[in-house]
């Protein structure tokens, strides 16, 4: 399958800013959805007079058409470095994010919007931050300052204050991680953008919803505290490996639904395509 780099996006709510862009905004101005009309007194635009209307208007007023433009929103990567993001077969889930990063600057760029990145793991890691920007390269620079990132710290803590940064703001925002920490983590985390429209990225490997082929004594290592052990691998200890991922995909779907929001799964290479599909079916 060919990488594609771009994909399309859009907002279901109106945005209330006043730069403007693609998105559907509470604002009025220039743009061309109709709102209302009002008198040329209460509205001084002579530019927007609507003669027909003005001569219809039983009381002989000149009035104007007042419209919506349409405006920007600033668009965030919410990125997870933390330890287990660094696991991968082919590629490890950090450089999968600096896959779609790079798609995301092209996307968000092409769109008008301004990309800016935060990154977490057992703190906010401020090295990773970049402010939003309106610039074609800012997915370059996200998905460089990604694929250099140490990922060695086994919290997930950090998203309280990453999210504290943007909370009460209304933007678009791609929460990128494979979602290992506790539910009760990422649901506070959700309450905090609660003035978002939020996107879950869930990150997986290919391998990891299945358990390895075969049977025997198994060497295994935690990636977040490296500590190492035996596991003996057996059909019973397979179907629990199995159902253990498949209940965690049930309980993030529940957690995301109850958010009114629907997750993305990123299994493998980013398919542009496949999150394009996603905003169309969803929004």
């Amino acid at each position: 399958m060919s990488f594609q780099r771009d994909f399309h996006y859009r907002m279901p709510m109106r945005v209330g800013g006043q730069r403007p862009g693609a998105h559907r905004s509470s604002t009025t101005g220039s743009g061309q959805e109709f709102i209302a009309h009002q008198t040329l007194f209460d509205r001084p635009d002579p530019r927007r007079l609507d003669l027909r209307a003005s001569i219809r208007d039983p009381e002989g007023r000149w009035l104007v058409r007042v419209n919506r433009q349409r405006a920007g929103i600033p668009v965030y990567l919410l990125a997870d470095v933390s330890a287990s993001m660094a696991f991968g077969s082919a590629a490890s889930k950090i450089q999968r994010m600096s896959e779609f990063a790079l798609s995301l600057g092209d996307s968000v760029f092409r769109t008008g919007d301004a990309l800016g990145m935060l990154a977490y793991d057992a703190s906010e890691r401020t090295d990773l931050m970049l402010a939003p920007m309106h610039s074609r390269g800012a997915g370059v620079m996200m998905a460089e300052s990604l694929a250099r990132a140490r990922a060695d710290q086994p919290s997930t803590a950090g998203i309280f204050q990453a999210c504290s940064r943007i909370a009460g703001k209304q933007a678009l925002v791609f929460l990128a991680s494979d979602f290992h920490a506790p539910l009760e983590q990422t649901s506070a985390a959700l309450d905090l953008l609660s003035h978002a429209y939020v996107v879950p990225m869930v990150i997986w490997d290919e391998v990891e919803p299945k358990a390895p082929e075969g049977e025997g004594l198994l060497a295994l290592r935690d990636i977040e505290s490296g500590r190492r052990r035996g596991l003996w691998l057996r059909p019973q200890i397979r179907r629990r490996w199995e159902d253990a991922f498949a209940e965690r995909r049930d309980a993030l779907e529940k957690l995301f639904s109850s958010r009114g929001v629907r997750p993305f799964y990123m299994t493998g290479r980013f398919d542009a395509d496949a999150l394009s599909r996603y905003f169309f079916e969803t929004v």
